[in-house]
């Protein structure tokens, strides 16, 4: 069950999308972080080292273009963030040590209208499948309250931005409520993907996406039948034949419009991904 403190910001961030009336969304973890931090406006890009990074949403002008800015030029907060996989926290841009390692995405940033940028990665074991940005318009320092909501504002943001689901009153949903359990079983299906293809990490975690596009499903489940090797992906000729009782077609209920950071294949049984390699995963109904 989530803690005191992650049942809170589930809770707002549930109160944003109500006042959207859709299901939650990335849009509504920024907008919630915004109300509750003493920040001006947030914004969330996927990321990924295989594959063209790009924004999902931002809450205002300014946090658009600070994301834009930092996907373009390579350079900030948020891609430091991404490629070491712990949080960036620059209270205040004007610092000549800051200019000094970002040296065109300072000036830009200070331009907009932003002093200060926090940029926190979105963590499933070693996989980094985007940031978290929040920017303030003056110079400012997160307390440790403040940071440790931060932290879990970008927790809930792996789980929406992974197709977990939650409930109107702010509870997740689904077959897993904890946090950590989820983020282990995706971590043990990738792992397991890697030695089945052959691949890197974040290509196992692009193939894993792509099959759970492809067929309509969960990322969740998605995972569980790798890890219960219900479902086997082949290197050789890109055809798997899983084994369990189900027949892989289940449907992935409210695939958000934002979530796009593994591409959809165009019928039920391929999935291209960035480098446009394919795996084809099928499932029986033969008893392990």
């Amino acid at each position: 069950m989530p803690d005191g403190r992650s049942a809170r910001i589930q809770s707002l961030v549930a109160e944003q999308a109500a006042l959207r009336g859709a299901r939650v969304g990335v849009v509504d973890v920024c907008t919630a972080a915004v109300i509750a931090l003493p920040v001006g406006g947030a914004g969330l890009s996927a990321m990924s080292r295989t594959a063209a990074s790009h924004p999902l949403c931002s809450t205002d002008a300014i946090s658009e273009q600070l994301e834009e800015l930092q996907l373009t030029l390579g350079e900030g907060p948020c891609v430091d963030a991404f490629t070491r996989g712990s949080a960036v926290l620059t209270s205040d841009l004007r610092t000549a040590e800051l200019q000094d390692h970002w040296p065109v995405f300072v000036d830009a940033a200070l331009e907009a209208g932003a002093a200060a940028v926090f940029a926190l990665p979105l963590l499933v074991g070693a996989i980094s499948p985007g940031v978290l940005d929040l920017y303030a318009n003056v110079p400012v320092r997160l307390d440790a309250e403040e940071l440790a909501d931060a932290l879990a504002f970008a927790d809930l943001a792996t789980l929406v931005l992974l197709d977990a689901r939650i409930d109107e009153g702010g509870a997740l949903g689904g077959p897993m409520e904890d946090l950590g359990a989820y983020r282990d079983e995706i971590d043990q299906a990738t792992g397991m993907l890697t030695v089945q293809l052959g691949v890197g990490v974040e290509e196992a975690f692009i193939r894993l996406r792509a099959h759970a596009y492809a067929h309509e499903r969960r990322l969740t489940d998605v995972a569980a039948d790798l890890v219960a090797r219900r479902l086997l992906f082949s290197p050789e000729t890109g055809a798997g034949r899983g084994r369990g009782t189900g027949t892989g077609t289940g449907k992935r209920t409210g695939t958000e419009s934002g979530d796009r950071a593994g591409p959809k294949a165009e019928t039920g049984n391929e999935a291209k991904t960035g480098n446009e390699a394919e795996t084809v995963a099928e499932r029986t109904d033969e008893e392990p």
